[in-house]
């Protein structure tokens, strides 16, 4: 049987008089003496325990057991070249593809200046940038789709191997036209003169999870029910659904930051709930250098405009 002192340079003469047909031919394509050759192949049928080659073939021919092992040799030296890669990486500085998923604002706010950054810094480094919704950047980041991604907190990610660091804090606010009721009321405004008006928010209104938004839960803590009449994912949507008269939008603060709101007005709602925002990674995934170096860059990023400090600023776990 194979040992686990099998050396990689057996295997590596074995496939050359595989694809050449020769020892000859072999020992000249890899720079070895013929004997060289022949004691490599012989070493290994001795811990398979098996011809590997009909040799009285001219070209030499594979045994069945042969055409076997082949496959497994290639796979293997397959692998090492891979494990080199990434080891290549890391001896050299970070290079390669990172895939950066983000929601629309934190893309309008805070990727662009990530980018520029990471431009600077790792020129090595290309970052490919995926927008979705929070729930849509939570399945890309489990099935492998995105290296990291920058969502809300809320709600939290499905799977319990998904680790983050949180980035900021957004207060939770109110957008209505100036000569609006809620325009004569004093800041913050009150969530129970808020909800006597049509409504519109964040999310989607077919989807269950949209009821786990930061604004959700501040209407629930306050007696009410949100029940938009319409929702949407995208920021400045929902400002021109709230200009078209369609109700009251509820947002967050830096939504309203990446957006024209000039003539409309953005209030501050009552009570201290508001949206976390943080950057995630698979732990169950090894992030590779230059993800790493993106990670970091994203941590030290200057938070952006509309946005204040996260309560509980934790260090990044990898």
């Amino acid at each position: 049987m194979l040992r686990a002192d099998l050396r990689l340079e057996w295997l590596v003469s074995f496939l050359a008089v595989v694809e050449t047909g020769s020892f000859v031919a072999a020992a000249e394509v890899t720079h070895r003496s013929q004997p060289r050759i022949s004691m490599h192949v012989a070493a290994l049928e001795r811990g398979v325990g098996l011809p590997l080659f009909n040799r009285r073939k001219r070209p030499v021919e594979l045994t069945e057991a042969g055409k076997a092992l082949s496959e497994h040799a290639r796979t293997i030296l397959r692998e090492v070249e891979a494990t080199e890669a990434a080891m290549a990486a890391w001896r050299d500085g970070a290079r390669g593809v990172v895939t950066l998923g983000s929601h629309p604002s934190a893309s309008a706010a805070f990727v662009p200046h990530v980018l520029r950054e990471a431009a600077r810094v790792s020129p090595d480094v290309r970052v490919v940038l995926v927008e979705r919704s929070t729930l849509e950047l939570d399945d890309a980041l489990t099935s492998g789709e995105i290296d990291l991604c920058i969502r809300p907190m809320t709600p939290a990610p499905a799977r319990a191997s998904v680790r983050q660091h949180v980035l900021w804090r957004e207060p939770l606010v109110a957008l209505h036209p100036p000569d609006h009721p809620l325009a004569d009321l004093p800041e913050p405004l009150p969530v129970a003169e808020v909800a006597a008006h049509p409504l519109l928010s964040i999310g989607r209104l077919d989807a269950p999870e949209t009821g786990e938004f930061e604004s959700y839960r501040l209407f629930r803590e306050c007696g009410f029910e949100l029940e938009p009449v319409q929702a949407t994912n995208q920021p400045q949507t929902l400002v021109s659904l709230v200009r078209h008269g369609f109700g009251v939008g509820v947002t967050n603060s830096l939504a309203a930051e990446v957006t024209d709101t000039s003539d409309l007005c953005v209030r501050r709602l009552e009570g201290a709930a508001g949206r976390r925002v943080a950057v995630y990674w698979d732990s169950t995934r090894l992030l590779t250098a230059a993800a790493r170096t993106l990670l970091q860059q994203i941590v030290a990023q200057p938070r952006p405009d509309g946005t204040e400090p996260p309560e509980r600023p934790d260090p990044p776990r990898e």
